[in-house]
């Protein structure tokens, strides 16, 4: 069953710990080719590969697709402050010295120098690749499971309607075909009853050998049976394609023109008004049909 390439999914997940808050949103939209944003936070960037890796085992191979994750942290237990000393140190006897040079009074305290912020760091501790990953993945899942699941959604109501849309064009060529053998039994008819009045006239026999022939000339000028079958063969390939797990997009575009290939040679080969429309109306669902499947993947 083909997919979309236009879905949405979210997923908002609490770690394990209960101590970050986990939110994933994926958007995809159509595209040529796979075209994939990760957005991190700043001090996850690192995962980004992690993520792609993720998104490509879920089979996401084509369409312009964006993934944002944020963490919020609810309670950091992995950091500490650290006093920086030596900094402490320097900024206490430059405190002192302006006091001593400017006869200040000696109001230097333990808040008032706590009150530098730059004499305090937060110390974390080194990046743990798996445990960072692990934590986003569960909102990842249940994002990606989500996105999964419009995609084949709106892919099964794209098939339904690319189907309907086939079978109207095997109806139109069904009548296609009738109306071309009728007209060319008529033009042998025609031909026949216009060339008996001329040697009639002329009190000379029909050759009937040669009717026949400028007949079957005619015939095989206008003649639309290899267009119908080729077309028909189309309209099976696209069932088949409908049917199938793989990705279907770039295939149904390659048969999409083929189709068209066999309908524009059919309307130049009308010489009948409603075949004419007929082939108007087929090209009409051609074009409904290859508007649709520039949303499948």
């Amino acid at each position: 069953m083909p997919r979309s390439m236009t879905a949405f999914g979210r997923a908002r997940v609490m770690t394990a710990a209960e101590d970050k808050d986990v939110t994933v949103e994926i958007k995809s939209v159509n595209s040529r080719f796979l075209d994939l944003t990760v957005k991190l936070p700043r001090h996850l960037t690192y995962l980004e590969d992690k993520v792609r890796g993720y998104l490509a085992t879920a089979g996401v191979v084509r369409g312009k697709v964006e993934v944002y994750i944020s963490v919020e942290i609810l309670e950091d237990r992995s950091s500490a402050i650290v006093l920086d000393s030596a900094a402490a140190e320097s900024y206490i006897t430059a405190l002192r010295a302006l006091r001593d040079g400017f006869g200040l009074a000696d109001d230097i305290t333990t808040m008032s120098v706590a009150q530098n912020r730059e004499l305090f760091r937060t110390r974390r501790p080194e990046d743990n690749g798996e445990k960072d990953f692990a934590d986003i993945l569960p909102a990842l899942e249940e994002a990606v499971k989500m996105f999964c699941l419009r995609r084949e959604d709106e892919g099964a109501a794209l098939a339904s309607d690319l189907r309907g849309k086939g079978k109207r064009i095997a109806e139109l060529a069904s009548q296609v075909k009738a109306l071309s053998e009728g007209e060319i039994a008529g033009y042998r008819e025609k031909l026949f009853c216009r060339i008996k009045k001329i040697l009639d006239e002329a009190a000379l026999e029909i050759a009937e050998g040669r009717i026949l022939t400028e007949a079957a000339v005619y015939a095989d000028r206008v003649s639309i049976d290899e267009e119908i079958v080729r077309l028909g063969s189309h309209l099976a390939a696209l069932e088949d394609i409908l049917s199938s797990d793989e990705p279907a997009g770039r295939k149904l575009d390659f048969l999409v023109q083929e189709m068209n290939r066999e309908v524009n040679t059919i309307g130049s080969k009308a010489n009948n008004t409603e075949v004419s429309h007929l082939v108007v109306e087929m090209k009409n669902e051609l074009e409904k049909i290859r508007e649709q499947i520039q949303n499948i993947e």
